[in-house]
């Protein structure tokens, strides 16, 4: 749980051309997980906000059903761990969008490198991966 950095994604719509993009998740006491996506258009911009709720899979914690719209739920799969829980690879069963995330709001390019690599083993276009600026305004989130 806790705040994670989009560092870079084959972006979904709303994703497209963001920066400072940072998801809080916090675990609820019926086992869901609130989602708080917070996000800028431009550096300057106002900060804007994206509530959704995750469900995890109860056979496996990996899977999540995440829900912006009732009823309607997406799949989004933990794909890859660092041990150390610093950096996550977030994918989809279809493999249309993608998310490389950090606990910190940069990531050494060797790093960064080996997950691109990571997700192009997964079956992804990593020429389609967008890097998300991360500004000094997310250190403050």
């Amino acid at each position: 749980m806790g705040r994670w950095y989009v560092i870079a994604s084959i972006p979904t719509f709303l994703e497209r051309g963001t920066v400072d993009a940072v998801e809080h998740y916090a675990l609820r006491p019926d086992g869901s997980v609130d989602i708080d996506f917070r996000y800028r258009r431009t550096p300057r911009a106002a900060e804007q906000a994206l509530g959704s709720r995750g469900f995890v899979d109860s056979s496996n914690s990996a899977i999540w059903g995440v829900q912006f719209i009732w009823p309607i739920r997406a799949d989004y799969r933990i794909a890859w761990l660092a041990p150390d829980y610093s950096r996550v690879i977030v994918a989809r069963e279809k493999r249309d969008h993608v998310w490389i995330m950090s606990r910190t709001p940069t990531l050494p390019q060797v790093d960064y490198d080996a997950m691109v690599w990571q997700v192009g083993a997964m079956g992804y276009d990593t020429a389609r991966l967008e890097r998300v600026p991360q500004g000094a305004a997310s250190a403050d989130r």
